[in-house]
């Protein structure tokens, strides 16, 4: 008896001995077959197809309104530029939008001188149409500031009345900038700083107050006698000196205005 407990012992022992667990090793696999991935996904990579990365680089250069580039390219109909700004080759046309804006600032111009001839202003401003927009120049200090002073006169009130009444109509911004001849200044102002911000000042706060025209679209701006249109000490250069413009600036982007002088110049050459 005591044997066979004991062999029965030993059998029972040797059915409840546990076998190495090998779950780790499935684990181990899937790690492999993901390496393994990664490191063919980065010799795919690696290898780019230089025919395939310049039609793609075409085809977006297209869509986006450039030239293509040498070798071919796909020409996708994606456009993000307006059709009618686009010529055949696909370039934006730059100087047909800026012969719109030319004649939009034209247009405004001869509003201007209407509203003028109206009242028998028409000789006091000069106007001038370039990369900045239109500018308007008063004509002779006098005629619109007693000597060294920054008040305005009435026929000052007329004129800004008159071409205030055009500049509300529309939306550009306008910067004031008074300009000043090169004598010195006289008191109350210590320099031509002080005299020439303060005409423009005056003439920004007349737009502001007098013709609703929203603050935020106006600017006045100093030059002192930095920027002289003559030179010499002629009362005719002096009072050319001695001035403020009024600039309704164009909202064009910069490289659309930049061929706005040579089309002004090319109107003036062709007009009789």
């Amino acid at each position: 008896m005591s044997t066979a407990r004991r062999a029965g012992g030993r059998g029972h022992a040797d059915e409840s001995h546990d076998e190495p667990d090998e779950r780790w090793a499935v684990s181990y696999a899937d790690m492999v077959t993901v390496l393994m991935c990664l490191f063919i996904v980065l010799f795919a990579v690696s290898n780019v197809d230089k025919t395939k990365f310049e039609l793609l680089a075409n085809s977006l250069a297209t869509g986006f309104g450039q030239e293509e580039k040498d070798g071919g390219a796909d020409t996708a109909q994606g456009m993000v530029i307006p059709p009618d700004l686009i010529k055949d080759e696909g370039v934006v046309d730059l100087t047909a939008r800026a012969a719109a804006e030319l004649e939009s600032l034209e247009g405004l111009r001869e509003r201007m001188r209407t509203a003028l001839a109206a009242q028998g202003l028409q000789d006091t401003v000069e106007f001038v149409i370039d990369d900045r927009g239109l500018k308007v120049g008063l004509v002779g200090a006098e005629t619109f500031f007693s000597d060294n002073s920054t008040n305005l006169s009435g026929k000052a009130d007329a004129v800004l009345d008159a071409i205030g009444d055009v500049i509300a109509g529309v939306g550009n911004q306008v910067s004031v900038e008074g300009h000043a001849d090169h004598r010195l200044a006289a008191a109350p102002f210590p320099t031509n700083w002080e005299l020439s911000g303060g005409r423009s000042t005056q003439v920004a706060r007349f737009l502001v107050e007098h013709e609703g025209i929203a603050g935020s679209r106006v600017r006045a701006t100093a030059f002192s006698d930095t920027r002289p249109l003559a030179a010499g000490d002629t009362p005719e250069a002096l009072a050319s000196n001695r001035r403020v413009d009024i600039v309704v600036e164009s909202a064009e982007e910069e490289q659309v205005r930049a061929l706005i002088p040579a089309l002004v110049a090319a109107e003036e050459k062709g007009s009789p």
